[in-house]
């Protein structure tokens, strides 16, 4: 049976489209319709007093269900420790869907998260897309969303680990361009008949889709000028890349470069702490340079460094600093979705769509608002009595 949500005010998750008193209509996994006409009787109907309704909330970067509540710290898995680079990890086998963390986040509107690897290794693995609401990983994977590398500190760090360590970020920069240049050598054997796919080790062939282009490049970069080296990796290599964090950029300079670049940015978290030296311009107030530059970005939780339930909170910055309420729902929904490449079905609310949405007692940005219901492909997953 059809069903149907009264909207007072609808975000439809791209900036600038807001609809006032709709109804969004779905019939099982997809959005069918949106109309001002309350729809006919053989469409269920929920009302409430007041409503505003926003899509789902996507987080574009988090290790959640890697790092688990209410577990001992050792038994997190956000890296492997067995060699420095590792193109066939897949972060998804990592992931326990009974993190209770998933509960907390479906009860705030979370529905979706891009897993990532950790960033102590140079290439960590795949980043994976799953359902927060799924029971186990083979029913929470959507898709794949590139592959995790990480410049700058981080890789340093882990010296004590297994495998070939920098101990230096021009290590880490040659460690991953030997890498590349020996995909990119290998990829040109097998494509001029020199040598058969089989021949070839399997981490490499893992890199072929990265060299191709066919594959993003999930960059854990924080500073302007590391953020400068992945952009000559980048041309070097003719890359697709996503800068992830970008939190000690305190110039307009380098968020213009980003965008000439045409490199999306998956922004934060912004609440952390900053625990290291490469963090020493990291401020709040740095948002503004976003917002004013306005490259194509999207925000993550980074969980558990910043909870995921807490993702939309972290919108007070942007609205501070000039976003309009639509641009900045659009963050954490459509701009995410268009990051990650599940536009298709998720990230706006239209037909076709999944039925995936939230629906709150009164304006999201008020601390006094909450969301009452939750919906995800047409199915309630919270209900706030």
């Amino acid at each position: 049976m059809p069903q149907a949500i009264k909207a007072d005010v609808l975000y439809t998750g791209k900036p600038g489209e807001v609809l006032r008193n709709v109804y969004l209509i779905w019939n099982g996994r997809n959005i069918v319709g949106i109309s001002e006409e309350k729809p006919s009787k053989d469409v269920e109907v929920f009302e409430f007093d007041y409503t505003v309704v926003t899509p789902a909330f996507i987080d574009a970067h988090s290790h959640i269900g890697m790092v688990r509540a209410g577990e001992p710290i050792d038994e997190e898995e956000s890296n492997e420790k067995f060699d420095t680079v590792l193109p066939m990890v897949d972060a998804l086998y990592s992931v326990y869907m009974d993190d209770k963390s998933f509960r907390e986040s479906i009860e705030w509107g979370v529905l979706y998260s891009c897993v990532l690897p950790g960033s102590g290794n140079i290439i960590g693995g795949r980043a994976v897309i799953i359902r927060n609401y799924a029971r186990d990983i083979e029913e929470a994977f959507i898709k794949y969303a590139g592959i995790k590398a990480a410049l700058g500190f981080n890789p340093r760090k882990t010296i004590e680990w297994k495998g070939t360590r920098p101990h230096t970020r021009m290590g880490a920069v040659g460690i991953l361009k030997k890498w590349l240049t020996k995909a990119r050598d290998a990829l040109k054997l097998v494509e001029g008949g020199k040598k058969s796919l089989e021949e070839i080790e399997p981490e490499l062939r893992m890199l072929f889709p990265v060299i191709k282009g066919e594959e993003v490049l999930r960059v854990h970069v924080h500073k302007a000028d590391d953020i400068a080296g992945l952009i000559m990796l980048r041309r070097e290599f003719n890359l697709r890349v996503v800068i992830e964090h970008a939190c000690d950029v305190s110039t307009r300079d380098t968020f213009e470069k980003i965008k000439r670049e045409g490199i999306p940015i998956v922004y934060g978290p912004v609440d952390a702490f900053a625990y290291k030296t490469e963090l020493k311009h990291e401020y709040w107030r740095n948002i503004r340079y976003l917002v004013e530059v306005k490259p194509f970005f999207g925000l993550m939780s980074d969980h558990p460094v910043v909870l995921q339930r807490n993702l939309y909170l972290q919108l007070r910055f942007f609205r501070r600093f000039g976003m309009s309420r639509d641009e900045c729902i659009s963050l954490i929904t459509y701009n995410n979705a268009k990051i990650l490449g599940i536009d298709d079905v998720v990230g706006s609310l239209e037909p076709g769509k999944w039925a995936s949405f939230v629906v709150w007692n009164g304006d999201p940005f008020s601390l006094e608002s909450y969301p009452i219901l939750v919906v995800g492909e047409g199915r309630i997953l919270h209900s706030e009595d």
